[in-house]
Formats: structure tokens, sequence, C-alpha cells
């Protein structure tokens, strides 16, 4: 017996850091590449990499950050987020990673749909105007999950 192949996946990234916005994006791309309709909903502060005044600030989290094998108290020198940001920048770029910005539009421009939530843009006191034209909209929970009806969903 195999498999059904993947349809539909719906991808929520709810952290605003480099390393929690870039996987997101990551599989929203690659579910389209494969000719998989992907949605993407940005939560939290993964909201930042939907938000004019953000999405090209993108910082990678020095602080706390398990990944990066580095005493807590490291994160906290002047620089070092900085520094370990356009590190991972030069990665991505010889792998041809775009910055996020340049992914998002990407991404849109593929067929992807990019959502806001609402309860979190409410909490924020954010609005429709605060965020990058690709978004398609600001959409409940509910609302998600009937965009998600029928496929995977992926949390970043």
């Amino acid at each position: 017996m195999t498999a059904e192949p993947i349809q539909k996946v719906s991808v929520i990234i709810s952290k605003g850091s480099l390393e929690g916005v870039m996987p997101g994006l990551i599989m929203a791309n690659g579910a389209r590449a494969e000719g998989i309709e992907a949605n993407v909903f940005f939560t939290f502060f993964g909201l930042d990499a939907i938000t004019k005044r953000r999405w090209d600030r993108i910082k990678v989290a020095a602080v706390g950050n398990p990944g990066l094998h580095l005493p807590t108290w490291v994160g906290t020198i002047p620089g070092v987020s900085a520094l370990l940001t356009r590190a991972m920048q030069r990665r991505m770029e010889k792998l041809d990673i775009p910055p996020v910005p340049e992914f998002v539009e990407m991404i849109a421009d593929t067929g992807a749909g990019l959502w806001a939530c609402q309860a979190t843009v409410d909490m924020f006191g954010l609005t429709k105007d605060d965020f990058v034209e690709q978004v398609q909209g600001i959409i409940t929970v509910g609302e998600f999950y009937e965009l998600a009806a029928g496929g995977q969903i992926i949390f970043t």
C-alpha cells in the first residue's frame, strides 16, 4: 500500500527570529515547487516576517538559543546578534536562499496564501496597512482551519 501524495500544506510561523521564520518559508516554497497548495499563517512574533517595518530586519536570536551552542551570556554582548545574523545570511546566500522580504514575495508569486492571525493582530494593535502587500488578509484561527482542511499542518 502506498501513501497518498500530499496535496495541501498549511504552515504556521510563530517566531520572529531568522531561525524561526526561515524554516516555514522554506517549507512553503518547497511545497509550491512540488505543485502542492500552500498557505502560510503568521502569528505572534512570526508577524514580523510580513510587517512592513520589520520584515527586512529579522535577526538570529542570540540569547538563550540552544542551537547556537554558546553560553546564554554571550548573546547579551552588544553586536553579537548582528554578527550571527550576518554570518547566517552569508551562508544562506551561498545556498541561494533569499532574504526574508524576497522570499516572502517569491512565495506569494507562486500562488501561496499568506495570512495574518486576527487574534495576534488585535493583541499587537496592528491593521492590514501594517503588512506587506503580499498578505492576502487577516483571518481567525477558525478561518485558518477552513483553509487547512484536507491538508497537512506544519508548525515551525
